[in-house]
C-alpha cells in the first residue's frame, strides 16, 4: 500500500514522532521561560530594535504580527516581525525569539552565505514540495511508471536540501542571539541557560523538519525500488 508501507512504519513514522517531541520540547520550553521576566526589564521590541540600531540597520522596521510563536524575519519588506507576546513582552522567552529574529536580519545585511543560498533556492524548494508527491502517485499507481516517480522524487529532494541548508542558517542566529543579548547587556549572566533552553528547543524542530523530510525521500526510493522490482 502507498500511504502505509514499509517504508512509511520504518522510516518516516519514527522521524514523525520526533517532530512531534520536538514540538512539544519548543512548547515547554516557552512556556516555562515565558513565565520568567528578564532582570533587567526590556521587552521584545526593545531587544529587537535596540540590536538593529547598533548594528547600524536603521532601515528594518519592527512589528506585530498575528498567531503565537509566529516571529520570522522577512528580507524582502526587511522586517522583523514578533507576535504580541514576544514584542510586549519582558520574559526571557520574549527575549530570546526577539533576537533570534533580528540575528537573521544581521545575516541578511552580512549576506550570510547559508542564508542567501536558502533564499535563491526557495522558489525551486516550493515547486519540489508542490509538484513532487503528485507525480510519485501517479508513477505508482499508473503502471508503475519508473520515469514519474523518478521526476518527482528528484523534485523532492530540491525541498530536502532546503531543509538541510536552513539548518546552518537556525543555528547560526542562535548563536548570534546569545552573543548579542550578553554582549548587548540585555541579559545578566545566570539568565543566559533559560535563553539558550529556549533557543535550543526552537532549534530542534528544525533539526526534525529535515529528519522528516530526509525519511520521506528514503521512502520514495524505497517505493521506486518496489515497482521497478
Amino acid at each position: 500500500m502507498f500511504f502505509f508501507d514499509q517504508g512509511y512504519i520504518v522510516f518516516v513514522l519514527p522521524a514523525m514522532l520526533f517532530a512531534f517531541y520536538a514540538q512539544g520540547k519548543v512548547k515547554s520550553a516557552y512556556n516555562k521561560y515565558a513565565r520568567v521576566a528578564s532582570k533587567r526589564g526590556y521587552t521584545g521590541k526593545d531587544v529587537a530594535r535596540g540590536l538593529l540600531d547598533s548594528m547600524g540597520l536603521y532601515d528594518v522596521d519592527v512589528e506585530i504580527t498575528g498567531g503565537n510563536l509566529t516571529d520570522h524575519y522577512d528580507p524582502k519588506a526587511r522586517k522583523v516581525r514578533l507576535s504580541r507576546d514576544v514584542y510586549n513582552g519582558s520574559s526571557l522567552a520574549a527575549l530570546s525569539i526577539a533576537a533570534h529574529e533580528t540575528g537573521h536580519a544581521r545575516q541578511h545585511a552580512e549576506s550570510y552565505f547559508f542564508l542567501t543560498f536558502r533564499n535563491n533556492f526557495f522558489p525551486l524548494a516550493r515547486i519540489g514540495s508542490t509538484m513532487a508527491m503528485p507525480l510519485v502517485i501517479a508513477g505508482f499507481f499508473f503502471g508503475g511508471n519508473l520515469l514519474l516517480m523518478d521526476i518527482g522524487i528528484a523534485l523532492f529532494s530540491f525541498a530536502v536540501i532546503f531543509q538541510i541548508i536552513t539548518l546552518p542558517v537556525e543555528f547560526n542566529a542562535s548563536t548570534r542571539a546569545m552573543a548579542m543579548l550578553a554582549e548587548g547587556n540585555y541579559i545578566y549572566p545566570e539568565e543566559e541557560r533559560g535563553s539558550k533552553a529556549v533557543l535550543d528547543a526552537a532549534a530542534l524542530t528544525y533539526v526534525a523538519a529535515t529528519a522528516v523530510a530526509l525519511a520521506q525521500i528514503l521512502r520514495l526510493l524505497l517505493l521506486r525500488n518496489s515497482r521497478r522490482n
